[in-house]
């Protein structure tokens, strides 16, 4: 089984990776040294990490071993934010020196990530996620490239892209038509609110929610419940991948058409997003968003 020393190895520095042997699961833990965001060191390790873990799974799918993993669990170690979103600063500096192709390398990493966790390593096999805090934009979309979204009741989920002029583009529409209406998806990433984990769990957005404090245990009482019902389960995962499949060609053409809406921002948008890289910085980005409102409220009244 993979382990955190196996990836350290390869000088992973920015996740956390447990074998939880008794929930036969993998944890993948986001391990933020500096501003909680996607930096591109930490999609590295994620990538690192995915092989890792595809590699395992397969093989234990394979050879029908009785104890193969048969879970992944995607969390923070930070308690207050899950994951903010993309690493603003690094867009503008991309954008500001016209950089298109690191720009789409970036988006194409992230959905890369995000492909082979909803298509679970094309094995039977659960991918869950785990929202303690904030989960906003790519944050967000994170979360919901999980087979199963369990939240606590504090946390809190939002595209607030829109307000400098983006919209959410590593995933966001495709995921979220899965489990919800296209009319609410639509509504969901052009509001520019912050909905809380019940606003999601009531919308069929979050999969179980759970009280504060109690998110992990939460994942552990799931796994233990249904690796009893392993083949129903993976069995209902495929059915859903037949109704409701979710293509690479779709993410990566939206993909292009966000990287192009990025390197067209203005001036006064680029503003906007560098004051909401600061914010991601304090881990104020909650109180930016309502401030933006506040101001659009007062041009229109």
């Amino acid at each position: 089984m993979i382990t955190n020393d196996d990836l350290l190895r390869r000088r992973v520095r920015h996740i956390h990776v447990t074998h939880d042997a008794p929930s036969r699961a993998v944890w993948v833990e986001f391990k933020y040294k500096g501003r909680p965001c996607f930096s591109t060191e930490l999609l590295e390790d994620l990538l690192a990490a995915q092989r890792a873990i595809r590699q395992t799974a397969h093989t234990g799918y394979r050879e029908k071993q009785e104890d193969r993993v048969l879970f992944q669990v995607l969390a923070s170690t930070d308690a207050q934010a899950f994951n903010l979103g993309g690493d603003l600063a690094y867009f503008i500096q991309l954008i500001e020196t016209g950089d298109r192709e690191a720009l789409l390398q970036y988006a194409k990493t992230c959905i890369d990530i995000q492909f082979a966790s909803v298509t679970h390593y094309d094995i039977p096999f659960t991918t869950i996620g785990l929202v303690q805090g904030e989960a906003l934009g790519g944050g967000f979309e994170a979360a919901l490239s999980n087979n199963v979204l369990i939240a606590e009741e504090s946390a809190r989920f939002g595209f607030p892209e829109i307000t400098f002029g983006m919209f959410p583009g590593m995933g966001a529409i495709s995921l979220l038509t899965r489990k919800i209406t296209p009319a609410m998806a639509r509504r969901l990433i052009m509001d520019r609110r912050i909905h809380t984990a019940e606003e999601l769990f009531e919308m069929g957005v979050v999969d179980v929610l759970a009280p504060d404090g109690e998110g992990r245990e939460a994942v552990h009482n799931y796994m233990q419940r249904h690796t009893a019902i392993a083949p129903g389960l993976h069995g209902f995962q495929a059915a859903v991948d037949r109704a409701m499949p979710v293509h690479y060609d779709e993410l990566y053409d939206i993909v292009e058409h966000w990287v192009d809406t990025a390197m067209q921002l203005s001036n006064k948008n680029r503003r906007l997003m560098s004051y909401f890289s600061r914010a991601q910085a304090r881990r104020h980005s909650v109180p930016v968003v309502d401030i933006q409102h506040r101001q659009d409220k007062r041009r229109h009244p």
